[in-house]
Order: C-alpha cells, then structure tokens, then sequence
C-alpha cells in the first residue's frame, strides 16, 4: 500500500483502481475514495496495517480460481490430500507457506495456515480440544480481551460455560486471579491473549497454572504475533499447546488466520478446520501468507517490530505528560487504551471527531467501563500502521498533541 519509506501511494494501487474503474466505475471510485482516505489519514487502529504490493499482488492471483478443499498429503498427520484435482502446485504452495511459518516462530509446532480469519482459527482450535459446554477461562471483553474470548454474543459465549480472570486495579492480568479461578472452576482451556492489552504476558505462569489445573493453555496472539516474530515480545512456542494468530495486525500481511498446535494435537486442529468448519482453502490469501513470511523473516523486519515498540511508549508517554489516563500506566507492545472515565463525551463521540479531523482510531471499553460496548468509556491506540508508513517517535509525539487539541475543543463545546 506504501512503500517503506513511507511515501504516499503506490503505482500498484493506482493502475490497479484505473482497471477496475474500467469494468466498474461505481466499484473503482469506491475503492479510490478509500484509498485516498487511508493514504491521507493518520491511522492509529491497532489491528491494521499496510501490506506490500507483493502480498497485495499474491492475493490478486490467478490462485482465486482454484478450489483446494483438503490438505497436501502428509505422512506424519494423515491427512490423505485434496478433493479435488490439479492441485499440485497449490500443494507446492501450501506446505512452503507452512514451513516458512515454522522458521519465522523458531519451532516445530504443527501449523495450519487455512483459516480465513482470526475468529475462525479460534472457531477450531476451541473445537480440536473442548466440546460444547466444556469450561473455559479466559479474559473479558471489558479487560482487553476479544469477543471470541468468551463474549456472551459469540459463538465462544454460546456454546461454552465461561469464566472469565480479571485484571487489577492497575489494569495489569491478576495472575493470583487467573490461578484461583483455574483451580476453582477446572477449566478445560485457558485462554491467554488480548486485543487490547498492552503489556507483556507472561506465558510461562499461564502454563504453569494451565499445567496445575490440568487444563490446554491456547494463546491467541493475533496482535503481539508480529512482535514476537521480530523479537520484541516473549513467544509462546514451548508454552502453549495451541496457538492463533492472524496475518494482517502486526505481521503487516493478508487479511487471514493461522493455528499453531503441537505435534500430537495435529490430526485435531486440521479436522477442526477442515472439514468442520470451512470448505475450500483461499489459495490466493495463502500465497499472500506465505509472502508475508519471507517478509517477516528479513532483517529489516526485526527493525520495524522495534520501532512499533519504540513508537507505542513514546506515544504513551506524551499522552500521560499531557495529563490523560492511560490503562496499566503506559504499554510495552504496538498498543495501549487512552481511559475517558472522567471525560463528558464517550469514546464513540472522539473517534468519531477525530475521524473528521482526519485520525482514524476506534472506540473501546476499558476496566470497569460504565458506558457500555456501543459508546465505551476508552478508545485504543495503535503504532503499527503508522510505523510502516515512516513515523518515529516525535511524530507519535506530535500526533498526541494533536489529539489533545481536539478534545480541548470537544471539552469547551460541553460546557
């Protein structure tokens, strides 16, 4: 989308709409209106970033034309291979984008990379281990954690009985918590892992307590995953006995999801996913997976993982000097929640007047939240997308001055 250095635009996307525009030019000027909004906003939303036009270009594929329902035939985990014919070299492809997975976390853990998303690599990881009804601890919405964690509207609060560990009063996992519930309830699975959590997680207590209780410890890692491959956040490989993340957060690549288990949990995770919950694999996405593993596997890509860092606490830190409260304290990843408790507006009402101003970032709850989902008393931050377009620590800097502008002026306008 932007190369490294930051620039605006790419020639990709411009000959790229120009051809849509062709065929379609309703669709054409759609997505030109939405590029033109991502090329000119400061995006701040932890959960997005830019890929390279090579993963762009891979996704873009003749790959979407083929139907791959199955697996590469493999020895080890018996899948007997696909249903369908002229699959060889998405077989070729396939177990590639495996492998280079398996270099970029340093282990010899199974890997699936057919999930379409995220919640559907949660979907069957829950499934290769617990069956409906079975106990689950993990933590809550309000606390950082993600709606297929257990939240009473997805399929996870549905279809388990979930506990859920709360933080302190800090905002901090209460590891004290975590254990006492473990061994009062005896779940089946605990779950480490947030979408809005931004310190590290200790994943050694959590196995630890996973091991006492006699429970599966599943990590999702869909926003720290870029930060443990670039060295950045401790790894969950050695820890978890199955492990999520997607591709598209701060792996900078496709929009898709990825399950890790170990050796003998295999057989599992792949039947979880195939045939129980998905048909045929995105071959194309696949590909873009499998770029974004080479990329992952760079130099320069340790460099990037250690800026978003960077950036994050710089970010925090002017924030916290220009008297904002700021959950936990500060973050030590790609992350952190801006508290508004105390604020007459919601978090809904400043992302949505910021979105004028041209900064995009979204609406969250925070500990003890009293507005609710749908207004939230937070909002959460992010630095991997800005990172990717260039930004060091004195443009977070000046971004958070700008924000603080603009919720003087909101504040002037309640009086």
């Amino acid at each position: 989308m932007f190369d490294r250095n930051g620039k605006d635009g790419s020639e990709y996307n411009v000959k790229n709409i120009e051809f849509i525009s062709k065929s379609s030019p309703a669709v054409g000027e759609m997505i030109r209106k939405e590029y033109e909004r991502q090329k000119n906003n400061i995006e701040l939303i932890a959960s997005e970033n830019y890929c390279s036009e090579a993963v762009l270009a891979a996704c873009g594929s003749c790959l979407s034309w083929k139907y791959a329902e199955g697996y590469p035939y493999d020895r080890k985990t018996g899948n007997k291979g696909r249903y369908y014919g002229g699959t060889k070299f998405v077989d070729e492809l396939e177990e590639y984008c495996c492998d280079k997975w398996r270099e970029v976390f340093r282990t010899d853990y199974h890997v699936n990379v057919q999930p379409h998303s995220g919640s559907q690599a949660n979907f069957a990881a829950y499934k290769a281990i617990i069956e409906p009804g079975d106990t689950v601890l993990a933590m809550s919405l309000d606390n950082g954690g993600h709606l297929t964690h257990g939240s009473s509207v997805n399929f996870s609060g549905k279809l388990y009985n979930i506990v859920f560990y709360d933080v302190d009063e800090n905002g901090f996992i209460d590891m004290a918590d975590v254990r006492g519930k473990a061994l009062k309830y005896n779940p089946k699975v605990i779950v480490a892992g947030a979408s809005a959590y931004a310190r590290i997680i200790d994943f050694k207590a959590f196995a630890e307590i996973a091991e006492e209780a006699g429970a599966y410890l599943m990590v999702d890692m869909a926003h720290i995953a870029g930060l443990v491959a670039g060295g950045v956040h401790p790894s969950p490989f050695g820890y978890a006995d199955i492990i999520t993340t997607t591709t598209h957060k701060t792996l900078r690549g496709p929009r898709g999801g990825l399950i890790f288990c170990r050796p003998e949990l295999a057989k599992k995770v792949d039947s979880a996913v195939f045939p129980y919950a998905q048909g045929g694999p995105l071959e194309h996405v696949i590909a873009g997976k499998a770029v974004c593993a080479e990329e992952a596997l760079s130099p320069e890509f340790k460099v990037y993982a250690e800026q978003v860092v960077k950036n994050c606490r710089a970010f925090a830190d002017e924030f916290i000097k220009l008297g904002y409260k700021i959950v936990t304290g500060g973050t030590d990843n790609h992350v952190f929640l801006i508290d508004l408790s105390d604020m007459p507006f919601s978090g809904k009402d400043l992302q949505d007047r910021l979105d004028e101003e041209g900064i995009t970032l979204n609406k969250n709850c925070v500990p003890g939240d009293k507005r609710g989902p749908k207004e939230t008393a937070g909002v959460r931050v992010g630095t991997a997308p800005m990172t990717t377009r260039g930004y060091k620590e004195d443009d977070f800097r000046e971004v958070a001055k700008k924000i603080d502008g603009i919720v003087k002026a909101m504040l002037k306008e309640a009086k």
